[in-house]
């Protein structure tokens, strides 16, 4: 009996610290898949000729780059820290093809994962943005009006995320799609700013993005090489949505007109493409987000080249 006994509870043990190993890689494997999707997950930079086109302004060529640095994103931790850079110009259409008032934005990013499943993911962020245009002359003209040629702007911002996603099972032609979600609230006024916003600013916007993505798999056969196989994101959709919720002068909670930014982009990666897309948009600011721009309100379309944190790896095969 005490012999019975004994196997029972060394098995038991044995049974438990396995599944604890078990659940330890599972954990670990999750940290390490999880980074890759926080930066595929980030905005892309895109290069776009003649800029928004519908813009009161006319423009030669607009650009933003962005990108991930990542701080911290070690296996051991459901916790990552990265720094992201954010910068946007419009090279307007003039005799010196002038930039005026740049956009730079710095800001930090915290992700914490909240579950172990990288195919139906999900995490929060948070992250503290400073957003300024490197100007330094009064941001209202003597008229009162704002001074979009030389006047300062400066803001800093949170933004609160939660990010969940779903990857379809893989088709017979080897392709498979993934539907990725955020919904975040974005705050201003915990922190210093320029008080020429409160003309009428967006200091608290809900958000909503949603990004449907296709990848595929391309066939390389590479003279006196094994066979290659290798996985590409073929094509994204991309749909972003704002609101600002504050009290602004003259504008109730239901002007649009003012209130809402929404833009939706598709982006179409060649075959011979690796990193980069054709990418088309259409889109409207209710509060034209080019830092003391922020009066303005139009339709747009964008045309041009994109670029982000993409999927594509390789493997070999056989058959």
């Amino acid at each position: 009996m005490m012999k019975t006994l004994l196997t029972l509870t060394f098995s038991f043990l044995w049974f438990h610290l396995l599944a604890q190993d078990s659940l330890v890689i599972k954990r670990e494997l999750a940290n390490k898949q999880y980074i890759n999707l926080y930066k595929e997950n980030s905005d892309f930079s895109y290069t776009s000729p003649a800029g928004e086109l519908g813009a009161p302004s006319k423009y030669v060529i607009n650009g933003r780059l962005t990108t991930t640095y990542m701080l911290l994103g070690s296996y051991k931790s459901p916790v990552a820290f990265s720094i992201i850079p954010d910068f946007t110009v419009r090279v307007r259409n003039e005799a010196s093809a002038g930039v005026r008032t740049p956009s730079y934005r710095l800001g930090g990013v915290l992700y914490a994962r909240l579950n172990i499943n990288p195919e139906n993911y999900k995490y929060a962020e948070m992250a503290f943005t400073h957003h300024s245009n490197g100007q330094d002359q009064d941001a209202l003209n003597t008229n009162g009006s704002v001074n979009t040629l030389t006047g300062n702007f400066n803001a800093n911002y949170l933004t609160a995320s939660y990010r969940f996603g779903h990857l379809t099972e893989t088709n017979a032609d080897e392709s498979y799609y993934s539907f990725n979600h955020r919904v975040g609230l974005q705050w201003y006024k915990f922190f210093r700013y320029e008080p020429a916003l409160d003309l009428g600013y967006g200091f608290t916007r809900l958000l909503y993005n949603f990004s449907w993505r296709k990848y595929g798999q391309i066939e390389r056969n590479a003279r006196n090489k094994p066979k290659v196989k290798t996985e590409k994101e073929t094509w994204r959709l991309n749909t972003e949505v704002s609101y600002a919720v504050n009290k602004i002068p003259a504008k109730n909670l239901a002007n649009l007109q003012k209130r809402l930014n929404a833009e939706i982009n598709f982006n179409y990666s060649l075959p011979f493409m690796n990193n980069v897309f054709l990418m088309a948009a259409v889109g409207y600011y209710g509060e034209d987000n080019y830092n003391i721009y922020f009066q303005d309100h139009y339709g747009y379309l964008r045309f041009g080249l994109s670029s982000g944190f993409l999927r594509n790896r390789s493997k070999h095969y056989d058959n």
